[in-house]
């Protein structure tokens, strides 16, 4: 059977062993912009594990409009309150990036997180890099300029969706940055004389990532060193023949960040799928995405 390689990093670092009894139990998906996976108060029936796929968690004020507290990609998973005991989730989860992602039912999720100590060792860890990025999250949206944080969401989306191109709007951006229009318009304006990015009706590619980085407040390179630590420990605890080579960028330089590399390998073809890059993504859903949608 033709190996295919694991995109998701949390399911690539458990043993061999283990991730084949999952199999069965993993449910090849497509996930597409504007679909709602979770509401605030509303049961948990899926966990998911991205793998090409980017998901926004929102919070909700009444009367204010939604404001992001955390984004997931490859890196982790959707369901953590599973693994807490807790079955409802309180936020929305709402999908920005089209790609592929495994699903598993919370009932199984909650069976194998109590009895695979591999898996609930690789979940522990993905809690903790959560609750760091929705902390830093919530001071950067209070403390930091709207520049800075355009930039941090940027890089972010880009270290989670593997591509330097994709396709924002304006009022996208500012419902994710809790700022208006205008604001994203300045901050995206600037960015661009920079020669950071380049942004024309939406389309938007990253030109000079160190740059970008540099641009960025603070808050992106707790959050990276955080998941960087995470993803050394995920891969020394996967078997060797797990592991898959880091791709190599348009220079045919290895990307800074590991989370762009490729992932532990499976004799299942159905399952997983390496990340495309050079590749212009559609990130755009309304903000209030498709209610029909939710699981």
């Amino acid at each position: 059977m033709t190996l295919a390689p694991v995109a998701n990093e949390l399911l690539a670092a458990l043993p061999r062993k283990d991730y084949q009894r999952l199999l069965s139990s993993l449910e090849p998906v497509t996930l597409t912009f504007g679909q709602i996976l979770y509401e605030p108060g509303k049961p948990i029936a899926h966990a998911y594990f991205p793998s090409d796929s980017l998901v926004s968690l929102l919070t909700l004020v009444k009367g204010h409009m939604a404001l992001e507290i955390g984004m997931i990609g490859r890196e982790g998973m959707l369901g953590i309150p599973l693994a807490l005991g807790i079955n409802d989730s309180p936020v929305r989860a709402l999908v920005q990036g089209t790609g592929t992602a495994l699903r598993m039912t919370s009932a199984r999720f909650r069976n194998e997180y109590a009895k695979c100590d591999a898996m609930h060792g690789q979940v522990n860890r993905y809690v903790h890099e959560r609750i760091v990025q929705i902390t830093q999250t919530a001071a950067c949206n209070r403390f930091h300029p709207v520049e800075a944080r355009l930039a941090r969401w940027l890089l972010m989306t880009r270290d989670r969706m593997g591509t330097d191109h994709f396709h924002h709007t304006q009022e996208l951006l500012g419902n994710m940055l809790g700022v208006l229009r205008v604001a994203v318009t300045n901050a995206a304006g600037a960015l661009q004389r920079r020669k950071l990015i380049s942004y024309s009706r939406g389309q938007i590619t990253i030109l000079d990532g160190k740059g970008l980085e540099a641009a960025a407040c603070d808050c992106y390179r707790v959050v990276r060193a955080v998941a960087e630590r995470a993803r050394v420990h995920r891969t020394r605890s996967a078997p060797p023949q797990w592991r898959a080579s880091p791709e190599k960028n348009r220079n045919g330089e290895l990307p800074n960040d590991a989370s762009r590399s490729g992932h532990g390998e499976v004799e299942n073809t159905r399952l997983g799928r390496k990340p495309e890059t050079g590749r212009t993504r559609q990130i755009h859903p309304p903000l209030h995405g498709r209610r029909d949608a939710v699981e």
